[in-house]
């Protein structure tokens, strides 16, 4: 049978497909140590989980709005004011089937035929995917190592055509870490002020920054940037909640209006024992919170230095989320290999290390590492990469 033509051109994700293979590999007896993951390998908090189980032992099991409670959009309204100070209301904010969704739907009813979206490199794989499938054309613009991966304001202008119709800005980025400062994002917000852009603001790291470093959203910098701002966030990351699936978006009411409307048609609604959860971990402690950003700051400190004194290996330290994301094309060439792809392949087979190459998220001289892992097996995992290029 014949298939859309829509999806003939789409890449399955990477991540999910080194993840899967990992996950075999380790289920027939074999003793891989999977950095490839993007989640954190904490639990769930207990009082979220609780949560979620007596709301649906008083009964929360039906249907919710397609946008998703008004408890839970009250919720998140309350964290973009105490956390970045902005002011939304229930209209301007969607709950989601996870964060993925949100950027999905948000494309679906942004895109027509043959409109341009502007995807900085490196990307988080789905971005190009999902921008393909609601029939707009990525347009990708280097973010170079020299500039810790961001682009500049003359990048983005001269990269902007008439059929441009919005950029996205990941921040902390996935898979590099790396977090555009207040005066990078006003110099980025005023070209798309000047081009009337809409700004894909993806934070869903924002909670996991370290060191001296700040999440800015760039939606709080001004009036006229907040409305032209869409936010995607949720709770996968900052609470360890990915299998539970809540995400959220919020900005102009009539993109979110039509947001839920296809959502109506789509998913009915987010799983409503999941938003009582994610309603727990927004109205609850925190401290769960930070205990992760904690440790995943103490996995990187212990492990960096470790790792770019593998030889051929280079690497920007992060200043959030919780991969890195070295350069090893030197690596692969002296040890003869024609791809940083196949170096990647002949880790996972002889190493037993399972990372995500760079050419999934556009860098193809590099790998992603996730240390959502423990720091035991973190160090058993860069000895494995040390022994390997040293010759095995």
């Amino acid at each position: 049978m014949k298939l859309a033509k829509r999806v003939s051109t789409l890449t399955p994700s990477t991540t999910l497909a080194i993840t899967a293979k990992a996950k075999a590999m380790k289920a027939s007896g074999i003793d891989v140590i999977g950095l490839g993951a993007g989640e954190p390998d904490f639990n769930t908090p207990s009082h979220i989980i609780e949560a979620s189980y007596i709301s649906m032992k008083q009964g929360q099991t039906k249907y919710t709005p397609a946008g998703g409670l008004d408890s839970l959009k009250e919720a998140v309204i309350a964290k973009f004011k105490h956390d970045q100070g902005i002011d939304y209301t229930k209209p301007e904010v969607i709950i989601t089937n996870g964060a993925k969704h949100a950027l999905y739907t948000l494309f679906q009813v942004l895109l027509n035929e043959g409109d341009e979206v502007i995807i900085p490199t490196p990307y988080w794989v789905s971005y190009p995917e999902q921008v393909k499938l609601a029939g707009g054309v990525p347009v990708f613009v280097e973010g170079k190592e020299d500039n810790n991966f961001k682009i500049t304001p003359e990048q983005l202008k001269e990269a902007c055509s008439e059929k441009t119709k919005a950029i996205i800005i990941n921040s902390p980025s996935n898979p590099t870490g790396m977090i555009y400062s207040e005066d990078e994002l006003a110099a980025i917000g005023a070209i798309c002020v000047e081009k009337e852009l809409l700004i894909v603001s993806d934070e869903i790291y924002e909670k996991l920054i370290y060191g001296e470093n700040k999440h800015i959203s760039i939606a709080q910098l001004s009036d006229k940037l907040k409305e032209l701002t869409i936010i995607i966030n949720g709770v996968s990351k900052s609470h360890s909640m990915t299998g539970w699936r809540i995400g959220y978006a919020a900005g102009n009411k009539d993109i979110i209006k039509a947001m839920t409307d296809l959502a109506s048609h789509s998913t009915s609604n987010p799983t409503t024992s999941s938003q009582y959860a994610a309603l727990a971990a927004y109205n609850g402690s925190q401290e769960p919170v930070e205990e992760m950003r904690r440790a995943f700051e103490d996995r990187l400190n212990t492990i960096y230095n470790k790792l770019i004194s593998i030889p051929g290996f280079t690497c920007i330290k992060p200043q959030g989320a919780f991969y890195l994301f070295p350069n090893v094309k030197e690596a692969a060439v002296t040890l003869g290999y024609d791809s940083v792809d196949d170096f990647s392949a002949a880790l996972l087979e002889e190493a037993k290390v399972a990372v995500v190459p760079g050419s999934g998220f556009g860098a193809s001289d590099y790998i992603r590492l996730s240390y959502a892992t423990s720091l035991e097996l973190l160090e058993k995992a860069i000895d494995r990469m040390a022994v390997f290029v040293s010759g095995r």
